[in-house]
């Protein structure tokens, strides 16, 4: 696990960077430390740069040890360092324990006490007869999606479609979007529906000082038509009560954020806009231009990814949807249905700190850091 290179800071109750901000409380130390907690558990790093897996490790062991919350801490770390990770067969990790994981992950790590897990605007929505029961969990099924959403909305997945196009980050059109996101597929197809990430600190760090300078205090706009025509399809209306956060209101869902985003968690930069409607201030040629060519890099640099194939029931993935893309494999119609659980859990409202650091310049001079500027290792 990589260290870091920022001292930390004590986060007053409220900051107001560029982009308004809702800090953590003023008890938590930000950026966190690695204490080491984890360290005696079988784990490796997927890739150089984002992935780390814990193959024998249990998480409802974690949540009940007497240290639960210095190992909650470290894994919370750990999760905004790597980008994801993933544990393998998590069979008695309940819908419940899955939420009080991704609560606790997001307390542990300062996040509002205003801000929960976040309500589906659609798998929530009443008379959704696709909807489930408990809110705070949305239900990945592939039956669902062809339910809900007509095919020009499922264009983007179809198989003649390019899934480059799916590289996004969890509900970025709320006001208060995901931090840490959890997925746990339960029932699997007999090939296929791999799911990939992408690492936004490693995307910003391979711009050119004048692009970051560039895309640095910008901000974005997102928005989801589909889910309005999803609506209107299914005959029901969006949920439009507070979906985790009291800011998180209404059925128009549409928010502006920063093209480049600090985590508070690590002190890093990381781009942030990639799935976004528009780059606030372009004309639409522009905005069109950099968004196309955002997701070119992703495309272009597979270093900067990791793929997990889901091998058994109740594996789960937990990632950091501040620093990190992601993306669903569609290539598993005509081989099993896929379904999974997933508990989302919101933080702070985006914001970029121009004192912040690249994940580049906080690793510099670490074996790490020196692989990532492409300058030889001596052991």
């Amino acid at each position: 696990m990589a260290p870091i290179a920022i001292d930390p800071v004590e986060i007053p109750a409220e900051i107001r960077f560029p982009t308004k901000t809702v800090a953590p409380p003023a008890t938590v130390k930000l950026p966190l430390i690695n204490n080491g907690s984890l360290d005696n558990l079988e784990q490796f790093d997927v890739t150089p740069v984002i992935g780390t897996e814990y193959p024998e490790a249990n998480l409802v062991d974690m949540l009940n040890a007497p240290n639960a919350d210095e190992l909650l801490t470290e894994l919370a770390l750990t999760i905004s360092q790597r980008g994801v990770v993933f544990f393998r067969k998590q069979d008695n990790l309940t819908n419940e324990l899955q939420k009080q994981l991704i609560t606790r992950l997001g307390e542990l790590s300062g996040k509002p006490a205003s801000s929960g897990l976040h309500v589906h605007p659609v798998f929530s929505a009443d008379g959704n007869h696709s909807g489930q029961a408990d809110k705070e969990i949305s239900t990945i099924s592939s039956r669902t999606a062809k339910d809900l959403f007509s095919q020009s909305d499922r264009q983007d997945v179809c198989a003649k479609k390019q899934s480059s196009f799916q590289w996004h980050t969890d509900i970025a059109f709320e006001k208060v979007p995901a931090s840490y996101s959890s997925l746990r597929l339960t029932e699997l197809p007999k090939s296929g529906g791999d799911t990939l990430w992408a690492s936004g600190y490693e995307l910003y760090d391979r711009l050119s000082p004048a692009m970051q300078q560039f895309f640095e205090g910008k901000t974005c706009t997102y928005s989801v038509p589909g889910y309005n025509r999803a609506a209107k399809r299914g005959n029901f209306d969006l949920y439009s009560k507070p979906r985790g956060s009291p800011l998180n209101v209404g059925t128009e869902l549409s928010a502006v954020h920063p093209v480049v985003r600090t985590n508070p968690i690590t002190g890093w930069k990381s781009l942030y806009a990639l799935d976004c409607q528009h780059i606030n201030g372009l004309t639409k040629g522009e905005s069109n231009l950099f968004c196309d060519w955002l997701k070119k890099l992703i495309v272009d640099n597979h270093d900067l990814q990791v793929r997990l194939r889901w091998k058994n029931p109740n594996d789960i993935a937990i990632w950091d949807n501040r620093s990190t893309f992601h993306n669903a494999t569609y290539d598993y119609f005509g081989l099993g249905d896929r379904f999974g659980n997933r508990a989302v859990g919101l933080a702070e409202v985006p914001y970029y700190d121009p004192n912040s650091k690249s994940r580049w310049e906080s690793l510099e001079g670490s074996n790490i850091g020196k692989y990532l500027h492409m300058e030889s290792i001596t052991e």
